[in-house]
């Protein structure tokens, strides 16, 4: 029987009348986003009709999901908000604090030892607030919540960007950062500006090598890392329904690289098979009397391009797979073509790792299919020229991949299967003779930006299917071509690998002795919560100071960033994990990967006030000592990539008072202004070549700060000369509060205490 049932019942009770309201308001028939989105405002009933791009929106999420890296400062700012126990279901998955190393019992053995502090900080805040607790091996949060929380036409939001995983059982599932996951545990509305509408209209049926993971790398090369921002991508057509549920998973996982908002798939019978198959019949039992409002109206699917914003169509017969990157996952090559470019970019060729696993790419049925590779191997005589890694998506997959003889396979071919976590992915693999040579890698996760994986900004990563891993792994070739190419065996003879066969479900069922749930006590209300003071790992917020109402002035450009700005430039993950829920800690990564415009080297800014190079935080607590406010400039879709809102929490604790940016990426710019900061994008983009180093930057009219109404900033050069620069932003009289407060946090303390 599923979780949370009451509620999955009453979203379906509400939905039909909700969804013909909003279907008389706009007067045409609706998309599933649509549906989805009118079902779940905050007033209830539709009455208005929102314009997409340009409305904010109240909603009212049906439930929130947190991963440990990120859970650590949504929680702690949680106990701030004076509230009893969460009022919507929610969970806390233990996955990205787990070490990648040795494999899998004695990586987790140590990650408990390591961790414990954090593991145990969290269970028990999670006891005391009525939060479901998944334990360190439990699984990756998004492939746990496939199995088990994940509902048709319900709306989630999760402290992780790859929450848009769910969207593969047709949710409308959105990352985000801590402070918007306390809105909505404080029973709160979540704002959202209402999406924009991609539909792709998938044609045909996959063959041969094809996966659904070439669906999103295609969809990738075509959007960029940036042609899905502030929209909602929704698949449709016959292709869609041949998909199986994890493979819609999949797509929709890797759609956070194009940032999306979210993406979605309708409801369907592989949609129903996988609810039947992980335990939750009584879901689709209860879908079935609603099936038709958890699809797109068939006249949008007749005529999509009179619904939607943008429309792609692919036919996947003709769909070739696809290899990605290198350092950033819309760079799409299709395999036939790799060979070509690699030798024309000058990519080393020869693959030393294939890793397969992460949240978007570690079902039953990419193991299987990936295991059918690997199988070929040891009989046709294959030695691997790569070596393999394994992360199982959750300790149900596990242990029926395990039942059925798949991680054995792996295991002949000197596989390491690592644990049910996140792992290399995310920077939690401490790889053996790892330095900054260059070298290649391939691998099955959503992200390859340069030092992603293991630290090394000379690894080449390349994403691919789980069945294009092992081939390539197997091959040693970055160039190999699976469908046209044949390997030499032990015996000197020529043979090809056949195309991958594999299981949508196991035949069997999914089997598991201990999935690593816990739940809360029924009563949390005896239970304490200890950080300790001298706590390296933890500590309690202090909240940030409000706005004094008059114009910033003073300021000093901290750093001017070039090109791609990530989240992992502005806080890094791999080794800085352990800080994620200490603040004053973990801010000595803050902006230590951007790249300064000024001398093209990372982690070396001007300090005007020594005049000497150092690095980002250092200066950055310099200027906060002596009282001089910060401002961080970059570049376009400045903040791509991970919700980690850290990424706004450090420069906001260092001082920074504003980000100004030719574009931001969407959970980014939220996260700034829910942390007080001032997240500003340039009204003429050119403007970004006029600041100098040693700007020093004023407003001339924050005290007038309104929506709709741009800013004006005075950079002030070194040689008194001025640039006066106007710069535009998308704050609403509730974010000016929030601005105006210090944080979104502290105006629910004070709306609370009144």
């Amino acid at each position: 029987m599923a979780f949370d049932i009451d509620m999955i019942k009453a979203v379906y009770e509400r939905m039909p009348a909700r969804v013909e309201a909003a279907r008389n308001l706009v007067g045409r028939p609706l998309t599933l986003s649509e549906k989805i989105l009118y079902s779940h405002l905050w007033d209830g009933t539709p009455s208005e009709v929102f314009e997409r791009g340009k409305s904010y929106v109240d909603f009212a999420p049906d439930r929130v999901a947190m991963q440990d890296a990120t859970a650590q400062m949504a929680l702690l700012q949680f106990m701030q908000a004076g509230k009893d126990k969460v009022a919507v279901p929610s969970t806390a998955h233990c996955d990205h604090l787990i070490l990648a190393k040795q494999g899998a019992e004695q990586d987790l053995r140590n990650s408990l030892t390591a961790s414990g502090e954090v593991f145990n900080f969290l269970e028990s805040v999670s006891n005391k607030y009525g939060i479901g607790f998944w334990k360190p091996g439990a699984g990756i949060i998004h492939q746990v919540v496939l199995e088990n929380y994940a509902f048709p036409g319900g709306m989630m939001i999760g402290t992780d960007s790859h929450t848009v995983n769910a969207g593969g059982l047709g949710m409308v599932a959105i990352g985000v950062g801590g402070a918007d996951a306390v809105d909505v545990m404080a029973g709160m509305a979540w704002e959202l500006k209402f999406p924009k509408l991609i539909g792709v209209k998938l044609t045909g049926k996959m063959n041969g090598w094809t996966s659904a993971k070439d669906v999103i790398l295609k969809v990738a090369g075509i959007l960029t890392v940036k042609g899905g921002t502030g929209a909602i991508v929704e698949y449709f057509g016959p292709g869609a329904q041949s998909l199986s549920a994890t493979g819609k998973g999949t797509i929709c996982n890797m759609g956070a690289e194009i940032g999306a908002t979210t993406s979605t798939f309708g409801y369907d019978d592989s949609v129903e098979r996988y609810l039947r198959a992980t335990d939750r019949s009584d879901v689709a039992d209860l879908a079935n009397t609603v099936r038709p409002h958890l699809t797109g109206d068939d006249e949008v699917y007749a005529s999509p391009e009179q619904y939607f914003d943008q429309v792609i169509e692919i036919d996947l017969s003709t769909l070739e797979p696809h290899v990605n990157g290198p350092f950033t996952p819309d760079k799409a090559t299709p395999v036939s073509q790799m060979r070509a470019e690699a030798e024309a970019n000058g990519w080393p060729t020869k693959v030393e790792w294939g890793l397969i696993g992460s949240c978007t790419n570690s079902s039953y049925e990419d193991l299987s299919r990936a295991s059918s590779i690997a199988k070929q191997a040891v009989d046709k005589g294959l030695k691997t020229k790569a070596d393999f890694g394994i992360n199982p998506g959750s300790e149900q997959v596990r242990f029926t991949a395990e039942r059925d003889g798949l991680l054995e396979i792996f295991e002949n071919l000197d596989a390491t299967i690592f644990t049910n976590a996140c792992g290399p992915c995310i920077g939690q693999w401490e790889r053996a003779g790892n330095n900054e040579r260059v070298n290649t890698i391939v691998h099955s996760f959503n992200r390859n930006f340069s030092k992603r994986a293991d630290g090394n900004p000379n690894t080449h990563a390349f994403v691919t299917s789980p069945e294009m891993v092992a081939a390539i792994a197997i091959s040693g070739d970055l160039g190999f071509n699976p469908i046209t190419d044949t390997l030499t065996n032990e015996n000197g003879e020529q043979v090809k690998l056949d195309p991958p066969v594999g299981d949508e479900l196991p035949d069997k069922g999914f089997d598991v002795q201990d999935n690593g749930y816990q739940a809360p006590a029924a009563d949390g209300s005896g239970i304490e919560v200890v950080v300790k003071p001298d706590s390296k790992r933890l500590q309690l917020l202090a909240p940030f100071a409000p706005w004094d109402g008059n114009n910033i002035t003073g300021a000093k450009l901290l750093i001017k960033a070039f090109g791609k700005c990530t989240t992992d430039h502005i806080s890094m993950a791999g080794p800085w994990l352990r800080f994620r829920g200490h603040l004053d800690n973990i801010s000595d990564n803050c902006l230590i990967g951007a790249v300064n415009a000024y001398n093209q080297d990372t982690n070396k800014v001007k300090n005007q006030i020594t005049g000497e190079y150092g690095p980002v935080p250092a200066t950055a607590r310099q200027y906060k000592a002596e009282g001089i406010p910060s401002i961080v400039v970059g570049d376009h879709n400045y903040g791509e990539g991970s919700s980690r809102e850290h990424a706004a929490m450090e420069p906001r604790f260092l001082g920074v008072k504003a980000v100004l940016v030719k574009s931001f990426a969407r959970i980014h710019e939220t996260n700034l202004k829910k942390q007080g900061m001032l997240g500003l994008t340039f009204a003429n983009e050119a403007d970004y070549d006029k600041i100098q180093e040693d700007d020093t930057i004023n407003f001339l009219d924050l005290v007038d700060f309104a929506p709709g109404k741009p800013l004006t900033l005075e950079f002030v050069h070194a040689d008194g000369s001025k640039d006066v620069i106007m710069a535009n932003h998308t704050y609403n009289e509730a974010q000016i509060g929030w601005f105006k407060a210090g944080s979104a946090l502290n105006l629910i303390k004070q709306q609370a205490a009144s």
